[in-house]
């Protein structure tokens, strides 16, 4: 094999492994998803208390989601107005199942540095701490019938296999 064809294929499996690793086979198949731990700058951030069943929070976080508040963070052109993706590849809110398996950390973490390799951006620098936990609020509805869910369970992992 030669030397462009071993970079094709490394190349492949680069991109093959990487699909793993961020979820995009998330179906909940025999063969689990792994996904990389949080960092430990995001590790010890939660929830703001009282925020996941506050409607005031949720309404804004809908806000900032549909780009209300700024044209240029509109996360609803990938994830869909009502959490169903728009475009390959974005996360669907929509299954609670899927959903479940984050820690606020993680997705806080997602939400602030974007996911390598894909099309989600950093959304640290356009949105301060406090409107990254409203999105997170208002997206955590899109899985539970477009309610505020309950939150006061301690996150658990999915157990390693």
């Amino acid at each position: 094999m030669g030397r462009v064809q071993m970079g094709r294929v490394a190349a492949g499996l680069s991109v093959m492994s990487l699909l793993f690793i961020f979820g995009c086979g998330e179906g909940g198949g025999e063969n689990p998803v792994v996904f990389p731990p949080v960092p430990a700058e995001y590790a010890d951030k939660h929830m703001p208390d009282g925020w996941w069943m506050d409607p005031k929070i949720v309404a804004e976080g809908k806000d900032i989601f549909e780009g209300k508040l700024d044209v240029d963070v509109n996360c609803a052109s990938c994830h869909g107005r009502d959490g169903k993706p728009k475009k390959r590849g974005a996360r669907d809110f929509r299954v609670g199942e899927n959903m479940k398996h984050f820690s606020d950390s993680f997705w806080f973490w997602r939400i602030s540095e974007g996911v390598p390799n894909t099309k989600m951006k950093a959304w640290k620098t356009k949105l301060t701490e406090e409107q990254r936990w409203k999105v997170m609020a208002y997206e955590n509805t899109f899985a539970h019938g477009g309610q505020p869910a309950d939150h006061s369970k301690e996150y658990v992992p999915p157990p390693a296999q």
